[in-house]
């Protein structure tokens, strides 16, 4: 029996269409919308410009950053079902890796790129080992559990900044390309969101994103049927961590600036209601809803209009609960998520 056939009717004949169709092709209605997002995102450096607005390169970059690492975490949560609630702590060892070499004078981006990923692979090597041999409610309190604990002990590095944080000594260097340039910043980060997502696209379809997927379905028969579970989610696992390393090594050189905040729980719940609120398991569904939420987040808290009765301010000053109040209606309404949405409504048209 072929990988396919067999993971097709474990998965049954509710599946997306992806896991029925071996000879999945993307077609061009299908592609469009992704590169029609990824055109638009492209240009946002030459209309800010236009706009004599500087400030939507810097908003934008932290959006695509944010997308990036929540990318990272849809490979785990929207196609292996693994509900990790410590992603951000990745996301703090990518940007210390960079603040703490750069007090000791080391400048070299690969070294701090090498380093990042080193130390990341290694810490997400054993907790995926320890986390993913639990399930459900137990999985998500160890990976939070384990991001916590991280996250105090780089609270308690005094030489480091401790709470408040550590400036960066000097960006990271990668051999001409000034990160100081909000422009060659923002470029980078969009390439290496678009090269991402390219791979895991590559990767969802392959032998290994069949795994993944028919585990998340039905795993007492994938394991029945003899394949390795935990080796193929511990790989994923690590795949999504080193994502959101990289993630944290370009945010700590937009900022400038590395602090344990990064780490935080709550960043870690806002990767998963941004993976969420865009679409579980689709491949864009991250990137929208990053755009979405903090592209709300930045409206809603400094509302750029004036409304009768003195609503801006009330807006202004509420501005989470009304933020609470939209992801609601979209969970509620849109079970398969924004950009999930989307191309449900393209295929039943075409």
């Amino acid at each position: 029996m072929k990988l396919n056939d067999a993971i097709s009717g474990l998965i049954g004949p509710g599946a997306p269409p992806l896991a029925r169709q071996p000879g999945f092709r993307w077609s061009l209605p299908r592609a469009a919308l992704p590169v029609a997002i990824m055109a638009a995102l492209a240009l946002v450096p030459l209309l800010a410009e236009l706009a004599g607005q500087p400030f939507y390169i810097t908003l934008v970059t932290r959006i695509l950053i944010f997308a990036l690492a929540a990318t990272g975490l849809n490979l785990v949560l929207g196609y292996g079902g693994m509900i990790s609630m410590g992603h951000a702590l990745y996301i703090g060892v990518g940007a210390y890796a960079v603040g703490i070499l750069s007090s000791y004078g080391v400048t070299s981006g690969w070294i701090h790129l090498g380093a990042a990923l080193a130390c990341g692979g290694l810490i997400a090597l054993l907790i995926g080992a320890i986390s993913l041999r639990t399930s459900g409610v137990g999985y998500i309190m160890i990976t939070l559990a384990f991001a916590q604990m991280l996250y105090f002990l780089v609270v308690s590095l005094r030489q480091f900044g401790g709470d408040d944080g550590l400036p960066l000594a000097s960006r990271s260097d990668f051999s001409g390309l000034p990160l100081s340039n909000p422009n060659v910043l923002y470029y980078l980060v969009f390439v290496v969101l678009a090269v991402t997502l390219y791979c895991f696209r590559r990767l969802v379809h392959a032998r290994f994103g069949m795994l993944l997927r028919g585990a998340k379905c039905n795993p007492r028969r994938m394991a029945a049927l003899g394949f390795p579970l935990l080796r193929y989610r511990l790989l994923a696992y690590v795949i999504s961590a080193q994502v959101c390393v990289i993630a944290g090594l370009l945010m700590a050189n937009l900022t400038n600036f590395v602090s344990p905040s990064y780490m935080h729980w709550a960043v870690s719940g806002e990767l998963l209601v941004m993976v969420v609120l865009g679409g579980l398991g689709t491949l864009m569904g991250p990137v929208v809803g990053a755009l979405c939420m903090l592209i709300l987040e930045e409206v809603l808290s400094s509302l750029p209009f004036t409304l009768p009765y003195g609503l801006d301010e009330v807006v202004r000053s509420h501005w989470l609960g009304l933020m609470g109040l939209f992801i609601i209606v979209v969970t509620l309404a849109l079970r398969r998520g924004l950009y999930g949405a989307l191309i449900a409504g393209k295929e039943k048209l075409s």
